[in-house]
């Protein structure tokens, strides 16, 4: 079923008639969520180490008469939102937004809001996810207190997203996910204009791993390489040939893609060193790639290393797989979405491609259908090209409004299931 089909077959699940009042309470909160956004991306913190947003998040959810509860590392946290009128033993339906920024320099020199920690940047939008589910959640609050809210609601602030295996694990292993019917999530998109969302059923990420091989010998000198293991020789080898030996083994249907990112080896030229480091990622489109890689690279790994007589180990760090949305999840995004904000002549939703780059968010749809959506922030008429984990990466605030308003009809319309 593609993206048409599932919103057609959505539409019966969504209220005809839009939530009224939503537009009013959304817009007059953009202020406040803006400056949120704006002080997490002065105050940018990597994964499991969010203590700061936590505390801001935690006493503005206090604040809105809500319970938060701070996961067990002390960092992301739960909220539920749980009305009088909803059925007993509703399933929840959740929204998730990741807190954490990266490890890289805030190249912007033009904006008040700049990161104030060198070497950290939200340049991945994660400020952008949290200001979003947290205006979630000041809405849905005030809508259970005047009874339109009908359904059970989770908000799940979550660490670590940057860090694999990822921070939705310690989220699922703190209970989570219990009682979850279908959960949903937006990551900003710089290639779409802020207005819009793009969406795909089925895989829209990849699996991803990281790797670290080792190989070591006795080491000598450059003028008698035939006694002793050439380690700089087999390292670069091994570098060059093992992806192509890789994807020459596995199905390429299945977009298997393994990349280097840093490799080491010695420290004079006339030495053979005794050890030597490849480090890089794998990258797979599909579900049954991801599971025969690691076997697969041993195997291969071990023929090479030996032609040159190197020892070698290899650990193999199991990231996250593909994130596969669920058909049903999708067309009640895009309904959604089409009633919010659709009008004649301007397109709102559109298809997006599946990216190579990995999202934990896959780890919740092992436990319950659901869907992530690609949430617009490239202002309109900006032509540049640009794209995220670059430092001077930036958004159109009105993206978050947007995503607000389209989280909290769904968790809105009586027909959402």
């Amino acid at each position: 079923m593609n993206r048409r089909e599932s919103a057609q077959s959505a539409v019966s699940l969504v209220a005809a008639r839009p939530t009224v009042g939503l537009r009013d309470r959304v817009r007059a909160l953009e202020p406040e969520l803006i400056a949120f956004r704006r002080d997490l991306h002065r105050h940018p913190e990597l994964g499991r180490q969010e203590f700061r947003t936590t505390g801001r998040l935690r006493d503005r959810l206090v604040a809105a008469g809500l319970a938060p509860r701070v996961l067990p590392g002390g960092t992301g946290m739960l909220v539920d939102i749980v009305p009088d009128s909803a059925p007993r033993g509703a399933e929840f339906l959740a929204f998730r937004a990741d807190i954490d920024a990266l490890p890289i320099d805030d190249a912007k020199t033009d904006v008040p809001y700049r990161s104030s920690v060198p070497g950290r940047a939200h340049a991945c939008g994660h400020d952008v996810h949290t200001s979003v589910v947290l205006g979630t959640a000041l809405v849905l609050a005030e809508a259970a207190r005047t009874g339109e809210l009908r359904r059970p609601v989770r908000l799940v602030f979550q660490p670590a997203e940057e860090v694999m295996p990822g921070g939705a694990l310690d989220v699922i292993a703190a209970g989570g996910m219990e009682g979850v019917g279908r959960i949903f999530a937006v990551h900003c998109d710089p290639k779409v204009e802020a207005g819009r969302i793009g969406l795909r059923v089925g895989a829209i990420t990849s699996a991803c791993d990281r790797l670290v091989l080792h190989l070591d010998g006795p080491g000598g000198h450059t003028a008698r390489p035939h006694l002793t293991t050439d380690l700089v020789t087999a390292i670069a080898r091994v570098a060059a040939e093992l992806p192509a030996a890789l994807a020459r083994r596995m199905d390429p249907r299945w977009g298997v893609s393994l990349v280097w990112g840093r490799i080491a080896a010695g420290s004079a030229p006339n030495v053979i060193p005794q050890h030597a480091e490849l480090e890089g990622t794998v990258r797979c489109l599909e579900l049954d790639g991801w599971r025969e890689a690691p076997d697969l690279l041993h195997e291969l790994i071990a023929r090479l290393a030996e032609t040159y007589r190197a020892k070698w180990t290899l650990d193999y760090h199991r990231g996250v797989p593909p994130v596969v949305n669920e058909a049903v999840s999708v067309g009640l995004l895009d309904a959604a979405m089409t009633a919010r904000f659709g009008r004649p002549g301007a397109t709102v939703v559109e298809d997006t491609e599946q990216s190579l780059g990995g999202e934990d968010f896959s780890w919740y749809l092992e436990h319950a259908p659901g869907a992530l959506a690609r949430l617009g922030v490239r202002a309109p008429g900006d032509t540049a090209v640009r794209d995220l984990h670059q430092g001077r990466f930036d958004v159109d605030e009105r993206a978050i409004g947007i995503g607000v308003e389209l989280f909290a009809a769904l968790a809105l319309e009586p027909g959402t299931p």
